[in-house]
Parts: structure tokens; C-alpha cells; sequence
């Protein structure tokens, strides 16, 4: 087993995961998986560029989980940074502070790449489980990721339209106007064609869907009291649960998504449009169903390590 520590950097979250791997079976035993909403991707949409503030929220996350690193003994780390430190014109301030806390520069991949990884993370244990091909959603904050394969990616895409970037493009009303939403969709079907260009996303017999938009959308399906991995992971969301779910959060304000025994508090403002892209997805693909994954580009990272 090699043990090894992989971070991933988004537009909304950081996250850490911290595993024993054997490289020969690609078993992932986790020893510590914890999540920081940081809202790297603060405004990166309108400005392009990174917020100080921002910033400062990563980095003391960072500071976190570099004592979490030293403490398992890790012997390798990658950190890998997604959608809005790719947009941002100042990322160099951003990678030269993660030099600086972790020891590592931060690999800010593409969005290719980040679907490789995603893809990797959610089928390595699925892959002998059922037949056919698996398409592989990553709904994140700034960027969503469409992957097709069976045991490796066949066709990627990585499209504009994560649960950050359109609230903060679209939405204003608490909750959202009936505008808005039309706003948030027409976004989501014309990144959905061009992510057709590239993906075949009507063709694969299973739709996994990743990251907190989905997992959120699962829990509150599940009508869980409290956030449980365990449940949730490889828990089969139907395309009517999903649609019952993403209205009730369109008709909630923000107060009554807070209240939400699942809800993480830096989703509350963010989780209309993840569900709503999640639904757009569905209706296009013609998927019954979602596999829900809580292993994802994480997994995928420590993957690479060994």
C-alpha cells in the first residue's frame, strides 16, 4: 500500500483526501476525506480575477490541511486545481501561496484532464459491477465535465456551467424568478450541444453524477436528516425524484433551503442552479436514473500518485 494525499481545488470548494492505495488492485482505503468551502471562484465570472479574500479563505484551508498531511506521513501529494484558478488573470498569486503553505505546486489541469481524473475516481470500483458505458457528470462550481467510457475515458468534454458561475450570472430574486431560471437553463442547454459536439451523451447505459450539487440533490431525495456518505454513495436517484427535488429548491428562499437537514451552508445559494443543471441533463440524455458517486476526482488523483 502506498499512502498518498490528493487535494482538489474548485470554484467552490477545496477538498482532501488522504488514502492508503494498493497498486495493484486500485483499492482506495481512505484515512481522512473532509471538504472546505472556499468559494475560490468568488466573482472570477465578472472580474477574471481572483478575490483577495478568496484567496485568503484557500489558503487557510490549505494551512488545515497540510497539518492533516504531515500527521498520516503521505508520501506523495498532488494538488490539482479545476475551474476558476484556470479562468483567473492572477493565478500566480494563488500558486505561489500553495507553494508556500503545502510544498507542491499546484497542477492547474484542463478540462480534459479534470474529466479524466473524474471519470477514473467514479467508475474504478463500478467498472465490474454492470455492462455497457458509463457517462460521467461532474457538476461543479464553475465548469461541468462530461466524460463517455467504459474502463477509460473515450470522449470528454468540459463546459462553462457550474452552480457558482450561473447564480452569479443569473440570479438576483430569492427565490429565483421565473426569468432567471429560463436564463440558468438556456445556458445549460446551449453547453449541453456544445458538449454534444464532443461526447456522445445519448449513448451510455449509465449516467454517474458527481460532486455536492448531486450528492445534495440525492440526500434530500433520500430524505436523509442528516449527510450521510454512506447512504448516498451509489444510492439510484430517479429522473422524478430529481425533478421533485429541483422544484421544491425553486420555490424555497434562502432561509427555507438553510433549514435543509443535508444542506451545507456554502450550497444554499449555489444548489438551484446545480439542480437544475443536473435535471437538464437527464431530460437530454433520456437517463431513468442517476448513480449517485461520492468518489470523484479525488479518487482519481490519488489513483495517479501509484
Amino acid at each position: 500500500m502506498t499512502r498518498v494525499a490528493a487535494v482538489d481545488c474548485g470554484t467552490n470548494s477545496i477538498r482532501l483526501l488522504v488514502a492508503d492505495v494498493d497498486p495493484a488492485t486500485g483499492e482506495v482505503t481512505d484515512l481522512d476525506r473532509r471538504m472546505t468551502i472556499v468559494r475560490l471562484g468568488q466573482d472570477v465570472d465578472r472580474t477574471g480575477r481572483l478575490a483577495p479574500e478568496a484567496l485568503e479563505r484557500t489558503f487557510a484551508a490549505c494551512r488545515e490541511y497540510a497539518a492533516v498531511v504531515e500527521e498520516y506521513g503521505a508520501k506523495r501529494l498532488r494538488f490539482v486545481a479545476t475551474s476558476a484558478s484556470r479562468d483567473a488573470e492572477n493565478r500566480d498569486d494563488f500558486v505561489r501561496g500553495v507553494v508556500d503553505i503545502l510544498g507542491v505546486e499546484p497542477e492547474v489541469i484542463s478540462g480534459d484532464q479534470e474529466a479524466e481524473f473524474s471519470f477514473t475516481g467514479a467508475t474504478n470500483e463500478l467498472e465490474h459491477s454492470t455492462g455497457g458505458e458509463y457517462l460521467v457528470v461532474d457538476i461543479g462550481g464553475g465548469s461541468t465535465e462530461f466524460v463517455v467510457g467504459r474502463t477509460h475515458a473515450r470522449a470528454a468534454r468540459s463546459v462553462d456551467i457550474g452552480c457558482v458561475r450561473l447564480t452569479e450570472r443569473h440570479v438576483r430574486s430569492d427565490p429565483p424568478s421565473a426569468a432567471e431560471v429560463a436564463a440558468i437553463r438556456a445556458d445549460v442547454e446551449a453547453a449541453l450541444d456544445l458538449a454534444e459536439e464532443t461526447v456522445p451523451l445519448r449513448e451510455a447505459e449509465t449516467l454517474v453524477g458527481l460532486a455536492g450539487s448531486v450528492t445534495t440533490v440525492a440526500a434530500i431525495a433520500l430524505g436523509l436528516t442528516a449527510y450521510d456518505s454512506a447512504a448516498i454513495h451509489r444510492s439510484r436517484i430517479s429522473y422524478e425524484q430529481v425533478a421533485e427535488v429541483t422544484e421544491r429548491l425553486l420555490a424555497a428562499t434562502h432561509d427555507e433551503r438553510a433549514a435543509v437537514p443535508v444542506m451545507h451552508p456554502g450550497r444554499v445559494d449555489v444548489i438551484v442552479a446545480g439542480a437544475l443543471v443536473l435535471r437538464a441533463v437527464m431530460e437530454r440524455t433520456g437517463a431513468r436514473e442517476v448513480v449517485v458517486s461520492e468518489h470523484d476526482i479525488l479518487d482519481g488523483i490519488a489513483l495517479s500518485l501509484v
